[in-house]
């Protein structure tokens, strides 16, 4: 494909709630970031990613815009994002922000607006259906739990919400929707952000008939998943969409696209696609069998993964250009998910996770705190959790016959708020995160695992990071660990993951061991050199590498 500006980047997302408290509210906020830029810069990264900051009343926090053209006062004001678009350019670092048009917040001007008066156009601009019978229109089951639709009061009338029901769904059949929504976009872009992440991008487009499904739970509901995600008709909003704004500006476009199949691949990032490229989850979802029912869990190994890794690279190749992650604020730590062995949940875990996918081909995204090992939580009642999600899913579990104490379990393993745990700085009482007690619990052992501490250790994971990343964009590999073909390695034993990159004649290769055993790996000729490792000293020997458990080696073959 041809080479675009967005592939060399690599971006670092930031949960803007939970990254730095400036004015010690205990809520993180624009100017925190703005103080960190020395740090991002540090590290490398090339772009920042920021969740939601717009104007929300934070139920589901910030994916409930209630204004998109204001910025949530706990973040700060319109001029400290212009300040921070201006500080972070002045490194080198550009800018993009969540983009949440699926839906709005109840609190939303329009839906205030549709609410009060039935007659006005507002009415139009959400999904508003008669009740059946005095039921709801459908039994379809929302992603949080619960009937999709939500009573309308004084009236035999339910509004459609895919997500919580103070999430109403815009109408996107309505083309005055569509058309301010486009309008919103572009002044953004104006501004001079890079582009956007576009959330739940694949719901907006509804089965028109509404029509009840078979139920797949004791609750007698169906996932909406079959009826509102990825359904006939959505090409032609993206199309839409594209036309209108993105390709009016050279800025990048990174599609959170849950359901689309690898043959449709090259609609959403081909040639002519809708996005320049798109989140794959099928190998991020592997610990659970349906990404909102957590208590379908299941019992993968490192072919499983290594299988639904490479599928996933082999579609994206084919067709163009991939998002690689390992974490984002909707998952759980990728040292307690991916490393089984609590031993390795460390710099060699974490190093092994990050050789594995940092130079998959495509753009590489960093979650803040997986450059320095963060891990999961243990909370112990589900009064500590924030995450509307993981209080769904506690006690949906228990509908489906589990136990209190397993319907906390499957929480702690999968709840968001394990990734959304304010960020250790120091070791100080909150982290030096903020002075005042933070509006989200921190993780037990931050006092162990944060940057102060990491950055005093020899071998760290934050030094293996910045080598990643000056290996991907400064060294003489750069062409290759970028820009180069990728091959499967379907050779190796079970519990390693090895693929090449090749770009003309220079051909790298990543090995893996993603196991606590001791595994031998044998190449088809005598690698010329060994370019990074995560271990002091590896065991190489003509062309056989004995790996010890979680090693990770790139090499020149």
């Amino acid at each position: 494909m041809e080479t675009k500006w967005w592939q060399k980047e690599v971006i670092y997302q930031i949960y803007p709630r939970s990254f730095n408290d400036s004015n010690d509210d205990g809520v993180g906020d624009i100017k925190g970031i703005i103080e960190k830029l020395p740090y991002l810069n540090d590290l490398g990264i090339t772009m920042i990613w920021i969740c939601p900051i717009f104007k929300s009343p934070m139920v589901d926090n910030g994916y409930d815009i209630s204004d998109y053209e204001d910025v949530n006062p706990e973040f700060g004001t319109m001029s400290d994002l212009d300040e921070l678009l201006k500080k972070a350019a002045d490194y080198g670092i550009k800018l993009i922000l969540d983009l949440v048009i699926n839906h709005t917040s109840d609190e939303h001007v329009w839906f205030k607006e549709a609410l009060k008066n039935p007659e006005s156009k507002y009415r139009d601009y959400y999904i508003f259906k008669d009740s059946r019978d005095g039921m709801p229109p459908n039994n379809w089951r929302s992603i949080f739990g619960g009937s999709v639709w939500e009573k309308v009061q004084g009236e035999d009338k339910y509004y459609m919400h895919v997500f919580d029901k103070k999430q109403p769904d815009l109408n996107f059949e309505n083309p005055e929707v569509r058309k301010e929504i486009y309008q919103m976009i572009n002044r953004w872009l104006d501004k001079g952000l890079a582009g956007f992440r576009i959330d739940s991008i694949t719901f907006l487009k509804k089965d028109q008939d509404f029509e009840s499904l078979p139920a797949d739970g004791n609750d007698n509901l169906v996932t909406c998943k079959y009826k509102t995600r990825n359904r006939p008709g959505l090409d032609q909003f993206l199309m839409d969409l594209k036309r209108e704004t993105f390709d009016k500006y050279d800025c990048v476009t990174v599609g959170e696209a849950p359901g689309v199949q690898y043959d449709e691949f090259d609609d959403f990032i081909g040639e002519d696609g809708y996005f320049s490229m798109i989140f794959d989850f099928k190998y991020a979802d592997i610990d659970v069998e349906s990404g909102s029912d957590w208590f379908k869990r299941t019992n993968w190994t490192p072919k499983d993964f290594r299988e639904l890794l490479f599928k996933s690279q082999d579609a994206i190749q084919k067709v163009g250009w991939g998002a690689n992650f390992i974490e984002n604020h909707d998952q759980p730590r990728a040292l307690s998910k991916f490393i089984k062995d609590e031993r390795y949940h460390n710099e060699i875990g974490g190093s092994a996770l990050a050789l594995m996918y940092f130079f998959l081909r495509g753009t590489p995204f960093i979650y803040q705190g997986q450059e320095i090992g963060m891990t999961n939580f243990e909370r112990s009642s589900i009064k500590e959790f924030n995450d509307i999600s993981s209080i769904d899913n506690y006690y949906r579990s228990m509908e489906e016959g589990f136990s209190e104490t397993e319907a906390l379990n499957f929480v702690n393993l999968r709840s968001r708020d394990n990734t959304r745990t304010p960020f250790p700085w120091n070791a100080e009482e909150y982290a030096g995160f903020s002075k005042a007690e933070p509006w989200l619990a921190l993780t037990e052992n931050y006092k162990e695992i944060n940057v102060d501490t990491i950055a005093g250790r020899e071998s760290s994971l934050l030094d293996f990071y910045k080598e990643l990343i000056q290996l991907r964009n400064h060294s003489v590999y750069s062409n290759t660990l970028i820009y180069g073909e990728f091959e499967a390695d379907d050779s190796a034993s079970e519990n390693i993951i090895s693929y090449r990159r090749q770009h003309q004649n220079e051909r790298l290769q990543v090995v893996v061991n993603l196991s606590n055993q001791t595994e031998n790996y044998t190449f088809d000729n005598a690698p010329r050199r060994v370019i990074i490792s995560n271990y002091d000293q590896f065991d190489i020997n003509e062309c056989r590498l004995q790996l010890k458990p979680y090693e990770a080696v790139l090499v020149e073959v």
